[in-house]
């Protein structure tokens, strides 16, 4: 055993009755329900949310959502080019894509932002391929670095964590890793060691974009389409050539994710709220019709409603 104990971990990880030593511990049941079975108060008023991400946040899905919120509603973000969550923390040079992503007049500094206690929330994003965020960057440590640095700033600042997705041509299958990555990635390998340091104590709640988009998808296709919307396809971009971009959303995913945010962060349903919206720089965006947009707005208050991580009561 004395010798075990010399050799490094990831020789050690392949010894299969040692790996379930080795691997993260998913939270104990009975510590997810005491920090999330009760919900958050609803905000009483406009909110000043910061975005740390990349390209999965971008620039049109805020200025979308402050749109939805109305007047009094600010927000800022930090953005890179596929950035981790470690990344940011190291900040410069470590994230891709610096200069271009934050030429606009939104972007301040992540670790000012987030350390000065300005912000009502705080949604941090992880790269994806998100085991790979697991495996090569750190997710759960710096998670747990930055929502520190959030506790540390100030008593009322809610830290959320944005769940996204991956590239539908993902060979284990867009919606089976939709349905399979919440708990056993997001919650089990992302959030758990946070969760059990700090005992569910101001624990980081979830935008479930990931499970919003999931349930959408089945509606649409169980429908064989709805308005301006027929597959899984119609939520994503397409480049120059008209191919298809298998991991980036276009204005009509950007919506979907951006009445996501809204129902969390605000604790108020989406249903009824204005479909034409304009993008980040002005321009009017490609909007759902009002049968898919009312479709969204349904689904999106359904799936936040019912999953407890995101703080809002059934």
């Amino acid at each position: 055993m004395r010798a075990l104990l010399l050799l490094p971990l990831v020789v050690l990880a392949a010894i299969p009755f040692l790996r379930p030593l080795l691997e993260p511990r998913k939270p104990d049941p009975a510590l997810l329900r005491a920090a999330y079975d009760v919900p958050l108060p609803a905000p009483e008023g406009p909110l000043a949310v910061f975005h740390l991400g990349h390209s999965l946040v971008g620039r049109d899905m805020p200025a979308m959502l402050a749109q939805l919120a109305g007047a009094g509603h600010r927000y800022e973000s930090q953005l890179g080019w596929g950035t981790s969550l470690k990344e940011h923390w190291q900040g410069g040079a470590a994230i891709n894509g610096f200069e271009a992503e934050n030429d606009h007049p939104r972007y301040r500094d992540a670790r000012a932002a987030i350390g000065s206690g300005d912000y009502d929330a705080v949604v941090l994003t992880e790269m994806v391929e998100l085991r790979d965020a697991i495996k090569y960057h750190d997710s759960a440590g710096h998670l747990a670095r930055w929502a520190d640095l959030v506790r540390g700033a100030g008593p009322d600042t809610r830290i959320y964590l944005y769940e996204s997705w991956h590239r539908l041509d993902d060979p284990d299958g867009w919606l089976e890793r939709l349905d399979a990555d919440l708990d056993a990635l997001w919650v089990g390998r992302v959030l758990g060691p946070d969760l059990r340091a700090n005992q569910g104590v101001r624990p980081v709640r979830v935008i479930p974009a990931g499970q919003v988009m999931a349930a959408f998808v089945r509606a649409v296709e169980a429908k064989g389409g709805i308005g301006n919307i027929d597959t899984r396809e119609s939520l994503f971009a397409r480049t120059s050539e008209g191919a298809l971009d298998p991991i980036h959303i276009n204005d009509l995913g950007a919506y979907l994710v951006a009445l996501t945010h809204y129902a969390v962060l605000y604790h108020r349903s989406p249903e009824g709220l204005p479909h034409a919206l304009m993008r980040a720089d002005g321009t009017p965006a490609e909007a759902p019709t009002e049968e898919a947009a009312r479709l969204m707005q349904r689904i999106v208050w359904q799936v936040v409603r019912d999953t407890p991580l995101t703080g809002v009561g059934p």
